[in-house]
């Protein structure tokens, strides 16, 4: 006979466990606890007296199913026949309990269907809660109800009831009846507690506690200081500059490195490095510009240059069959003019300055604007000290000299003597055996002029200049100027690309929209190839001479690029370009090869000139050049430092003095100006810098050999040697090679040193000891084991 626990009656009753032994003793039937057990006819008597009023009028039988299916305890009760049927009701969904979460997917278990019209209440119970109550051993005083957990039971009872007058009302009107199962989560029925005991573990709670695997990525934005990036790391300053000096980078903490060096400290902390900064090389599109295939040729872009008065805008004047000179104030040219001329159906570009320093200005910023330079000397003064800086200026650009000898109509003109005097300055014309074109002309009288276009064309046509047309526009910016009908205007030479009128353009910090464009004529344009100069209208204000114009696809890129170059000039207001030391210089070298110190001499009178520069270039050896780019007499000038920053030079000075502009320029640019008043001591501090220049002399030194007479195979060691030092000594540490028949078969360390049982720092000759050689095994008898060290010892001339 089958027996039930008091507590699950009255679960089934739907009355509290701790009342359940006194309402059992008021209809007669003795209870010890809620635990104790009940028979078949007891719990029918309870059910009978305690059960609902329909368990009471009959509407329901004592017959019941228990059935347990894997994880859930299925408990079924067989109804009695129905009384008759009653109208039609809508069933109404029970409401949500708010407290009870959702299992998500039940199995669901098909019973065969018992006689007669039935209704199925199905209660899910999870596998552990149900292993939970098998497992009470001792019976425990349940505490009472909740009120809560009353209200909710009641809900479900009249929830079944209305259901199943429904499945009644649809029986008997032939409808089809509904077979529905409604699921109750048992832990609704308990209190707040073990509910959160209990409930299963969330998907979220799941994600949490196994996390997906991440990359350690910092993202940097162009230049981080070596602080930043130590913060970033997680790591300290110190061990991030270690790091970099095992690099070759000696850096401060408030200094900053460039992506490339940033990601290789990284990676030695195991983080990967993202660069999510401002790319403007992609907006520019630069990349693209220097993998271009759609190469033509272009026309050459030629400057003019010379001493004042030597007749450069006259020359120019007689080319163009225009006059420019008359419009100018006593003679000089108050403004930088560029110019396009057709010669023999070739277009040639000319650029007419108003002297050298303009040159090296956009030189200094990096506008390589010249393809050829004429150089203008009057065959009656001959060479002057603008001639000489003029030519020193064009050397240091690397860009080939033609020479026109002017004012040969002139009497006492001797342009003969004018070749001669170019010889001291390494100017050899081809009449003396050179490479040096010299062509005589007269502007004013258009004498020679034929010539000296023919050479510049064939000079031209030796250097193969080419360009891409069909690219986005760049080009320098010859000169800039606020005009008060047309608002800033800029005179552009365009280097790659075709400008179009409507293009948007971006000059260092100012944008604009190209609105017009003129040659130097003044007639409109459309569009402007390369080697092609004219002035643009439609900046937003002046532009800075020498500053590159880069045509862009829009406004709004236009005004990133501009938005991102401001910040960067605020972040950083000093001239990034590094400080040009006497000091600094052997930092600069890197690798072996010849290495080149750059110097700009000055001094008070032209024969100490010569003698410093003299003593100077004897200190040049095979190793290491001195080139003098520039010789000079009198103080040190504003032009002067503007060469040597645009060269990369050092200034010396003897018995001079920089001049205040110079001054302020050297301290502006950062180039190192040395003054000295023996010539001694300039000639030594240049021999040690160039010392310092020079790598150091790393040399071999014989330390000990030692010969191998057994071997030993040590576990988690390796290979001992068991040797006898033959000759000097074996030290531990010690760089060492195996030689095997007179052959080097391995080079490395010895890693361990020992005599009998004790490690040793050093076994002399004569000795016998134990030898391991760092990461190699296959040590033989009869080897040999040399030691050696490395010694370094500075460069000398």
């Amino acid at each position: 006979m089958a027996k039930i626990r008091a507590y699950k009656l009255a679960e089934e009753l739907g009355v509290d466990r701790a009342e359940i032994v006194e309402k059992a003793a008021s209809v007669g039937v003795t209870l010890k606890s809620s635990m104790a057990p009940l028979d078949e006819e007891q719990a029918n008597r309870l059910r009978q007296k305690l059960g609902s009023p329909r368990v009471r009028e009959g509407l329901v039988t004592e017959e019941r199913v228990e059935r347990k299916t894997g994880g859930a305890v299925i408990r079924r009760r067989k109804k009695a026949p129905a009384p008759p049927p009653e109208p039609e009701l809508i069933a109404v969904a029970p409401e949500p309990v708010a407290s009870a979460p959702v299992i998500e997917s039940v199995p669901e278990v098909e019973e065969p269907p018992l006689p007669g019209p039935e209704f199925i209440e199905t209660v899910m119970v999870p596998a552990p809660v149900v292993q939970e109550r098998q497992a009470e051993a001792k019976p425990k005083e349940a505490a009472p109800e909740p009120e809560r957990v009353s209200k909710q039971r009641k809900r479900v009872r009249e929830v079944v009831n209305l259901r199943e007058q429904e499945r009644l009302a649809r029986q008997a009107t032939g409808r089809a009846p509904l077979r529905r199962q409604v699921m109750l989560e048992p832990r609704s029925m308990t209190s707040p507690r073990r509910r959160r005991r209990d409930a299963a573990p969330s998907k979220k709670a799941a994600v949490a506690k196994a996390p997906a695997e991440t990359k350690r990525v910092i993202r940097v934005e162009g230049a981080v200081s070596v602080g930043e990036l130590a913060r970033m790391l997680g790591e300290k300053s110190p061990a991030v500059q270690k790091k970099l000096m095992s690099l070759g980078t000696m850096v401060s903490i408030n200094q900053a490195v460039d992506v490339e060096t940033a990601i290789k400290v990284a990676g030695a902390f195991g983080y990967e490095v993202q660069d999510v900064g401002f790319r403007e090389e992609q907006y520019l599109d630069l990349a693209g510009a220097a993998e271009s295939r759609n190469l033509a040729p272009r026309p050459p872009i030629i400057t003019v240059m010379g001493h004042v008065d030597h007749g450069k805008t006259s020359l120019l004047d007689a080319i163009r069959r225009t006059n420019v000179v008359a419009g100018e104030a006593g003679g000089i040219t108050q403004h930088i003019g560029a110019y396009q001329v057709t010669v023999g159906g070739k277009p040639l570009t000319f650029i007419d300055t108003p002297g050298h320093a303009a040159f090296t200005a956009m030189r200094a910023r990096g506008a390589q604007a010249t393809d050829i330079v004429i150089l203008v000397v009057a065959a009656t003064e001959g060479i002057m000290p603008q001639t000489v800086e003029a030519i020193d200026h064009a050397r240091a650009a690397g860009v080939p000299i033609v020479v026109a000898i002017n004012k040969i109509d002139l009497p006492g003109a001797n342009s003969q003597q004018t070749r001669q005097r170019l010889l001291e300055h390494n100017l050899v014309s081809e009449e003396f055996g050179g490479d040096t074109i010299c062509v005589d002309v007269s502007a004013k009288q258009g004498t020679g002029l034929d010539k000296l276009l023919e050479m510049l064309s064939l000079q031209a046509e030796l250097l193969e200049l080419e360009a891409d047309p069909n690219q986005r526009a760049s080009g320098v910016v010859i000169e800039s100027k606020l005009d008060k009908g047309r608002g800033p205007v800029a005179t552009v030479l365009v280097r790659e690309g075709t400008l179009q009128r409507g293009n948007y353009a971006v000059v260092g910090t100012v944008w604009g929209r190209v609105r017009a464009m003129e040659d130097e004529n003044g007639r409109r344009m459309n569009e402007a190839g390369p080697s092609t100069p004219l002035q643009v209208i439609g900046l937003g204000s002046v532009a800075e001479a020498g500053e590159t114009l880069y045509a862009v696809e829009s406004e709004k890129v236009a005004k990133e690029i501009v938005a991102h170059r401001t910040a960067e000039r605020r972040a950083q207001p000093v001239d990034e370009t590094p400080r040009i030391t006497l000091d600094d210089f052997f930092a600069q070298v890197e690798g072996g090869g010849a290495t080149e110190l750059t110097v700009l001499i000055k001094a008070d009178v032209s024969g100490s000139v010569e003698a410093l520069r003299d003593a100077l270039l004897k200190l040049s050896t095979d190793a290491i050049n001195v080139n003098v780019i520039h010789t000079g007499v009198g103080a040190i000038t504003e032009t002067d430092v503007m060469l040597a920053k645009a060269s990369g030079a050092i200034i010396i000075g003897f018995h001079v003095r920089p001049d205040p502009a110079g001054r302020q320029a050297a301290e502006g640019q950062g180039v190192d100006v040395r003054v000295y008043r023996v010539i001694y001591e300039a000639t030594d501090d240049v021999r040690k810098a160039m010392v310092g220049l020079l790598p150091p002399t790393v040399s071999e030194a014989f330390v000990g050999r030692a010969e191998v007479r057994q071997t030993f195979a040590v576990p988690r060691i390796g290979t001992i040697a068991g040797c006898q030092v033959a000759e000097g000594v074996v030290r531990r540490g010690g760089l060492c090679r195996l030689l095997r028949d007179g052959v080097q078969v391995y080079e490395g360390k010895v890693s361990s040193l020992k005599r009998f049982k004790d490690d040793a720092r050093e076994v002399a000759a004569g000795f016998e000891c134990g030898i391991g050689v760092e990461g190699y095994n296959d040590i033989k008898i009869g080897d040999v084991i040399e030691v050696y060290a490395l010694e370094e010892q500075p460069a000398t001339l």
